[in-house]
């Protein structure tokens, strides 16, 4: 399937600085394109993340959690079948029993018998639990029913959760949301896994008010590691406050300071600790935790990030690694006939719908999320996946990723309402979203969506741009650059990696695997021949003698060499 057309934007540099004389002009310029002005805005100190009193409602969730702590009463965590689900999970139940709660359980939904979130088949589920109170984590939001039946229990509900509500809010105890219509907090990124975060800083604070930590209290930064996985992983902006969040819990498992949990993952992904990254989360640790929730069932998981023992936590890893590789296998074979589905389409005077929506029977419903990412990428445009909600079911799930300019949730809001009941239910953000409808209606939604994404972009905003942050000289291609540039993150969405372009003679070339390029190459400026890699890049054609490159530049320690490598992003004949 050939890829929409892409071109190589150099980023705008604002004016910027002073800065000290040991921060490098080219890091100077990289930080100021991505709105880093002035040293102040650079310094990642946790001393400066936003204040849990700015959060709204955290009060009254911090009254009824320290009611149930001193009352012995059940506190049910209900998780979400996502890395930032699970991460929040075990933020949630480890940050509680540190601050004294006796009874603590969680409970995560499965997806196929229970659905998204607190849904009556959960809260069916939790009955002989017998919870007193249930704390919900990444969800809650748009989970009404399920609410009402715990509350028709006599069971307290405080909801946690970050995505956008909806016209009507749950009938809640208590909703912590920073994105709830009003809601003051300056922050509207914070992940699942920050809000519950907070609310266990502002409860840490009550209960010290209180009296009830005597001499010493709970160091509630232990959980940051955690934090940092959740929040990268669920692809939230790193905005300053967030970037605070993860370069803190960065800083801990470097030291070796993590989760048993976490340090297996990382083992099995084949990361060093003391090197590691957003990027290596984003690609090693959160494809392991999601695997579970997408294939089986995210409680496996949570018990991996809960779990002490490190023998005990390095089994569970070696399960969430092999259901890992499951998923590869079945997301790969989905996207292969995703695209042929897409390369079969009538394209009228040459172009594609401006959304796509592609369902196949066969496909599992926990990884079309996934299918739809990959088709986006390729194809520049928002992209929904449909698979049947259980084997045989008339009911579909979809899972949709959008471009830069859509709001993907909005633009459901307004083919909901344009279609009253084509939608039994939908939720999300701007550039990802779920829904849940009929497997009749699928044709109807398919070109109300694209009517409204029609309405929504320009044809100029289904035109892919790559930024670049310039050139590179041939002296700055190595190793000193690559590494000021891995520590000067955590980069991520919002805020990503420093790519560079320039043209390079190939020297050597060859196919590796059934889809990757491999590449030696020379600046064309003349300097030393670099390794290049380009996942996805093999054509079928070999590439020319001359290429303009986009690439990331990245150390290389395979087989302890500490070299670099020159990460492809693009790449197009240099004339």
């Amino acid at each position: 399937m050939s890829r929409a057309p892409l071109r190589i934007v150099r980023r705008a540099v604002p004016p910027h600085g002073p800065w000290p004389d040991q921060v490098p002009a080219l890091l100077q310029r990289i930080l100021a394109a991505r709105g880093v002005l002035t040293p102040e805005q650079g310094e990642l100190k946790l001393a400066r993340l936003l204040s849990p009193d700015l959060l709204g409602h955290i009060a009254a969730a911090v009254d009824l959690l320290a009611e149930a702590i001193a009352g012995h009463r059940h506190i049910v965590v209900v998780g979400d079948f996502d890395c930032d689900g699970a991460t929040g999970t075990a933020v949630a139940v480890r940050g509680l029993r540190l601050l004294g709660a006796g009874h603590v359980s969680y409970q995560v939904p499965h997806r196929v018998n229970h659905g998204y979130g607190l849904s009556p088949a959960l809260v069916e589920h939790l009955v002989p639990m017998a919870p007193d109170l249930l704390l919900t984590v990444d969800s809650g939001i748009a989970c009404h029913a399920g609410i009402a039946a715990a509350r028709a229990r006599g069971w307290q509900v405080v909801v946690t959760d970050h995505h956008l509500p909806g016209d009507t809010l749950p009938d809640a105890n208590v909703i912590v949301d920073p994105n709830l219509h009003g809601d003051g907090f300056p922050s509207k990124a914070l992940a699942g896994v920050g809000v519950v975060f907070y609310l266990l800083l502002a409860l840490r604070r009550r209960l010290r008010e209180a009296g009830a930590f005597g001499e010493g209290e709970p160091d509630l930064s232990c959980l940051l590691d955690l934090v940092a996985v959740g929040t990268v992983a669920d692809l939230v902006p790193l905005d300053y406050n967030n970037r605070l969040l993860v370069s803190a819990g960065l800083r801990r498992i470097r030291q070796g300071q993590c989760q048993p949990g976490l340090r297996a993952l990382a083992e099995f992904a084949g990361r060093d600790l003391a090197q590691l990254t957003a990027t290596d989360i984003g690609f090693g640790i959160a494809p392991r935790l999601n695997a579970a929730g997408r294939l089986e069932d995210m409680a496996l998981g949570i018990e991996c990030l809960l779990c002490d023992d490190p023998l005990r936590a390095r089994e569970l890893a070696g399960v969430l690694d092999r259901i890992n590789g499951e998923r590869r296998q079945v997301q790969q074979h989905m996207v292969d006939t995703a695209e042929a589905w897409v390369d079969a389409l009538p394209q009228p005077d040459g172009g594609l719908p401006p959304a796509l929506c592609l369902f196949d029977a066969q496909w599992h419903p926990g990884v079309v999320g996934l299918v739809a990412s990959k088709l986006k990428d390729r194809l520049y445009r928002p992209v929904f996946a449909f698979a049947p909600s259980e084997p045989g079911s008339a009911q579909l799930k979809g899972s949709g990723r959008s471009i830069a300019g859509l709001h993907l949730r909005d633009a459901l809001a307004a083919v909901d309402a344009a279609h009253p009941g084509l939608i039994e239910r939908f939720g999300g953000h701007a550039m990802a979203a779920g829904l849940s409808l009929d497997a009749d209606r699928l044709d109807v939604f398919r070109d109300a969506l694209a009517a409204q994404v029609a309405r929504m972009l320009t044809p100029e905003q289904l035109h892919n741009e790559l930024h670049s942050d310039g050139e590179l000289l041939a002296t700055e291609l190595g190793r000193p650059l690559a590494e000021q540039l891995r520590l000067a993150g955590p980069w991520g969405q919002g805020f990503p990696e420093p790519v560079f372009d320039g043209e390079f003679s190939v020297t050597q070339w060859r196919q590796l695997g059934d889809r990757h390029l491999k590449l030696s190459v020379v600046p064309a400026t003349g300097g030393p021949v670099l390794a290049a890699i380009h996942f996805g890049g093999w054509s079928g054609s070999p590439p020319p003698a001359r290429i303009r490159m986009a690439y990331q530049l990245e150390t290389d320690d395979w087989n302890g060499r500490r070299g670099v490598q020159l990460l492809v992003r693009h790449w197009l004949p240099a004339d």
